[in-house]
């Protein structure tokens, strides 16, 4: 049972996991016994500081800068990845934004970049990293949706319109891939404790009691929640799941109005 989830000795590229979620993927993965290819963009100075804190823990890790946006960079970063430390095995495409802003005031130039990042990165990254996939006849490909791939919310047109087309293009990958053994599929993450959601995270802030009175398991997610799903998703164990997106959320998506834990 244990080789099923073993992923020791496997290539693992994350974007954008100098930190939040996507670190956690990677340190996840890392203790599993994956290589950790770290990717940025902001700075070298953070690619260079995640890596270190993932030796630091035993985790065989290497960082390479470059815009997932940018089709050439993404084409000579991949063959750069395979050239120096091998055949891309996982590839976790995590990097995202996110603009609150109302509809009637968001600028189309802002609504542009947040579906860039969000929605056209993830085509741009696979294309070129699902190629050597498939010439290898397997490989794993793991979206970052979110609950947003399902629901609206207030100021995050942009997102939710990427999140939402985010899903259906992870399930046209798995239609047009998975006759090559390649394996695409998504997580939803819910509402993580991360270091950006630390300050609302106190009681008495609005947001934090509505999290924690909407989420049946009545709790913010932790990070490294979403190991198991990262693991089970690069493995062996999913080689016969297909378009699926995974939503690890404590159960939001499971109620409509007031959770079971609300009296």
């Amino acid at each position: 049972m244990t080789n099923l989830f073993d992923i020791k000795g496997k290539v693992a590229l994350i974007t954008g996991s100098t930190h939040g979620l996507g670190m956690a993927m990677a340190k996840g993965l890392g203790e599993a016994g994956a290589t950790i290819v770290v990717n940025g963009n902001s700075s070298q100075q953070k690619i260079d500081d995640a890596v270190a804190a993932l030796k630091s823990e035993g985790i065989n890790a290497v960082g390479y800068k470059f815009n997932v946006t940018e089709e050439q960079e993404v084409k000579a970063a991949v063959a750069k990845i395979e050239s120096e430390v091998g055949p891309i095995d996982i590839l976790i495409n995590n990097a995202g934004i996110i603009k609150r802003i109302p509809l009637l005031e968001m600028e189309v130039a802002d609504f542009r970049e947040v579906i860039d990042i969000d929605l056209v990165s993830p085509f741009i990254v696979s294309k070129h990293v699902a190629k050597g996939m498939i010439e290898r006849r397997q490989g794993k490909i793991i979206n970052i949706c979110s609950m947003m791939s399902e629901l609206g919310r207030n100021t995050v047109s942009a997102y939710a319109a990427a999140k939402g087309g985010l899903k259906m293009l992870t399930k046209n990958m798995a239609t047009e891939w998975a006759k090559y053994n390649v394996q695409i599929n998504g997580i939803g993450p819910g509402y993580f404790a991360t270091e950006q959601t630390k300050p609302i995270r106190v009681d008495g802030h609005p947001f934090n009691d509505f999290i924690i009175s909407r989420t049946p398991a009545a709790k913010w997610g932790d990070p490294g929640d979403l190991a198991g799903a990262a693991i089970f998703l690069s493995s062996k164990a999913s080689d016969f799941v297909n378009g699926h997106i995974l939503y690890v959320d404590g159960g939001i998506l499971a109620t409509i109005g007031k959770p079971s834990n609300e009296e």
